[in-house]
């Protein structure tokens, strides 16, 4: 099985570092995937206090109980010090989204024993992996495109 399959399967909790409050931002809305696919979200971002109906944590030592993994919405030069802070709380694993790249970061995680998902989206994986996909795309049972009466 692979390290996302494996994930996958295995993960309860994700930590969302960099989880907006705005709907419209690509991390709420897989902040909401996740959670609404059973998933224990928890929002890591200072300058909330609650998002999705959780409480927001301004960094990921200061959440109680484990992390499965620690999914990155950051830009890439954050991210050498989120994989600190992941591999000190003992988290399970470091999912980087689209272009949050960062050797040294990468390098740190998996020098502390994380395994690292990069440039991947987490959503993507689970519909694919898991069978969220429809076949005209991915399945969110929302209407995207609203029109303004008849044309």
């Amino acid at each position: 099985m692979t390290t996302i399959q494996r994930l996958l399967h295995t993960a309860r909790t994700v930590a969302v570092v960099g989880l907006s409050g705005n709907e419209l931002r690509a991390s709420h809305f897989v902040g909401y995937y996740l959670k609404r696919h059973g998933y224990q979200v928890i929002p890591v971002n200072p300058r909330e206090t609650e998002i999705l109906g959780e409480r927001s944590y301004p960094s990921l030592s200061e959440i109680p109980g484990h992390v499965d993994i620690v999914n990155v919405f950051r830009a890439p030069s954050a991210l050498p010090e989120i994989a600190r802070e992941a591999v000190a709380i003992g988290a399970g694993a470091l999912w980087c989204q689209f272009g949050v790249l960062d050797d040294e970061g990468f390098r740190i995680a998996t020098d502390g024993g994380l395994p690292v998902v990069a440039d991947r989206c987490l959503k993507i994986e689970h519909a694919r992996y898991l069978g969220r996909m429809h076949w005209l795309g991915f399945n969110t049972h929302r209407i995207t495109s609203v029109r303004t009466g008849l044309q």
